[in-house]
């Protein structure tokens, strides 16, 4: 069973979501926030796997709340997906580098949504590639930090492989085929990056690969 967080100031989306979920068997809603403060004693509390956060509310807005979760050890079993109803903005890629897995439209499609919850819980690829794609190109444009570079030199030449298709959005099943191996250890080297680069999640370590300039923009 998928334990969900929802967290919005406004009880008509919040209520929207839940009707949506609730009804799936795999997925239980175990409660509700109207603000990043209260989600954070929530998450302390009842440690869902999937907080679903709004990136714009009152007290701690989510981009605040995501970097706390993110920060807290304690919380790691929690991944964030970002909600939002202005699609590509600067703010986005604030939450992915603070710690969000992934973030959704709020006017995705009702099985997408479902799905998106899904893959968080499993932690495979949070970000489409579509997606990952034109995030990077917009916001991804600067030089890259030479202190996250050279932290890929603890890398193996196949782990390094792993994180470039991470970046392009492939899942362990799509890495495995590209790099002819089996999907268990597309799996181990994707981990093994995520454990040495110290990445939360496969969104953290898109983001650290393009920072480090592994992969630039438009080479994807």
């Amino acid at each position: 069973m998928i334990k969900v967080l929802l967290v919005d100031d406004q009880p008509l989306i919040r209520s929207g979501f839940r009707a949506l979920l609730d009804a799936e068997d795999d997925i239980e809603v175990v409660a509700e926030a109207g603000d990043g403060r209260e989600a954070l004693d929530r998450i302390r509390e009842l440690r869902p796997d999937i907080a679903l956060v709004d990136i714009q509310m009152p007290v701690l807005d989510g981009v605040e709340t995501t970097r706390r979760i993110a920060a807290d050890p304690d919380l790691a079993g929690t991944h964030v997906v970002i909600i939002t109803n202005y699609g590509l903005e600067e703010y986005v890629f604030d939450a992915l580098r603070a710690g969000a897995a992934g973030f959704l439209v709020k006017d995705v499609e009702p099985e997408d949504f479902l799905h998106a919850v899904r893959v968080a819980a499993r932690g495979d690829a949070l970000l489409a590639p579509s997606i990952t794609r034109k995030l990077i190109d917009r916001y991804v444009t600067q030089p890259p930090h030479l202190t996250t570079g050279a932290v890929l030199d603890q890398l193996t030449n196949r782990e390094r492989e792993a994180v470039v298709l991470v970046a392009r959005g492939l899942s362990n099943d799509e890495i495995a085929d590209h790099m002819v191996i089996t999907p268990l250890t597309a799996k181990t080297h994707v981990n093994r990056a995520m454990t040495k680069l110290h990445a939360r999640d496969r969104a953290q370590l898109v983001v650290l690969a393009y920072e480090s300039g592994l992969v630039t923009p438009g080479n994807q």
